[in-house]
């Protein structure tokens, strides 16, 4: 372009001489037709549609049909409808309803301790960027986030088992317990399955909130140091406004995740002892491949989708209302 206009300003300055027109200079255009930009970005994604729409809405659909319909696969008969025959069985059945809410129980005390202990050590590690090894402690301790469940849950009733395991040798030995066991005891099954999933996910929210800290603008963070800020002044003007999105973000997944925890616990207890153990997950478990129930586990695990997802609702609206306010 510049030397367009450097030929055009030396021609100009040329008596009798006119100005070559720009379109002259220009390379000519090509003969061939290009294929429009939203066409082609559809062709582009439309092999990822199709494998979310087959693997994903196809079976939501089937499942959600299935819930209007009493289907046994042990009577051998084609599946009846039923209406919301389903749906009101599960409403009258107080069993269920004591499952749901150890299931809800399991969740809140699960990402709540999660939540705080992965804000602190996420905190520690982002605070301490020059400590030695931190690179090599990130990633030792992301390592039972990555490990299968049924692994990590076989692998700690081999700890928790009163003949043999790890643990009760040790509380024998320094706390003078003896024949403590933790899965087979009422009281003690559920805290043991609680802390092993703690075990596991602490280090997902401590990602995140490393994460979130480092979305912080350094400018802002020296601002702040500029103008001697407290820590509880920095956190809650500084660095909260950048870091909530990112937080908020694995706090709903982490409980998305929670509602779903199925084969740890069965890897574990089975749900037992008794039913101390037995999470909603199981239920629809024992529902459809135990009592072949396949019309009423399906509403089942529509109901339990219903309330995930309105606890995510609810998250991201409080995070969206925060918003509001913040612009207000």
């Amino acid at each position: 372009m510049a030397t367009i206009l450097l030929r055009r300003r030396h021609q100009a300055s040329q008596p009798g001489k006119t100005p070559a027109p720009v379109d002259r200079l220009r390379a000519p255009a090509r003969s061939g037709r290009s294929m429009p930009q939203p066409l082609f970005t559809w062709l582009l994604i439309a092999p990822s549609l199709a494998l979310f729409a087959v693997f994903n809405i196809l079976p939501l659909l089937w499942l959600v049909g299935l819930s209007f319909f009493r289907y046994n696969l042990t009577f051998g008969t084609p599946p009846r409808f039923a209406g919301l025959k389903n749906y009101i069985d599960l409403m009258n059945d107080r069993f269920l309803w004591g499952r749901l809410g150890l299931t809800l129980l399991f969740v809140l005390l699960a990402v709540g301790i999660e939540t705080v202990l992965g804000a602190l050590l996420g905190y520690a590690f982002w605070k301490k960027r020059d400590l030695p090894g931190r690179r090599l402690a990130l990633t030792l301790l992301f390592v039972p986030m990555v490990l299968a469940p049924v692994a990590v849950g076989t692998f700690f009733k081999i700890i928790y088992d009163p003949m043999y395991g790890v643990l009760p040798y040790y509380a024998a030995r320094l706390f003078h317990i003896k024949a403590l066991d933790l899965l087979g005891s009422g009281n003690l099954a559920f805290p043991a399955v609680l802390a092993v999933d703690v075990w596991m996910w602490t280090p997902f929210l401590i990602m995140m909130t490393v994460a979130a800290l480092g979305a912080v603008p350094k400018a802002l963070l020296e601002s702040a140091e500029v103008d001697r800020l407290t820590t509880w002044q920095r956190m809650r003007y500084v660095v909260w406004p950048h870091a909530k999105f990112v937080l908020m973000l694995g706090v709903v997944l982490r409980t998305i995740d929670a509602f779903k925890t199925f084969d740890l616990v069965s890897a574990m207890t089975a749900g037992g002892p008794g039913n101390q153990t037995q999470l909603v997950s199981l239920t629809i478990f024992r529902e459809a491949f135990n009592d072949f129930a396949i019309g009423k586990a399906s509403a089942l695990s529509l109901l339990v989708l219903f309330i995930a997802v309105s606890l995510a609702s609810i998250y991201l609206f409080v995070l969206n209302y925060g918003v509001l306010r913040e612009g207000k």
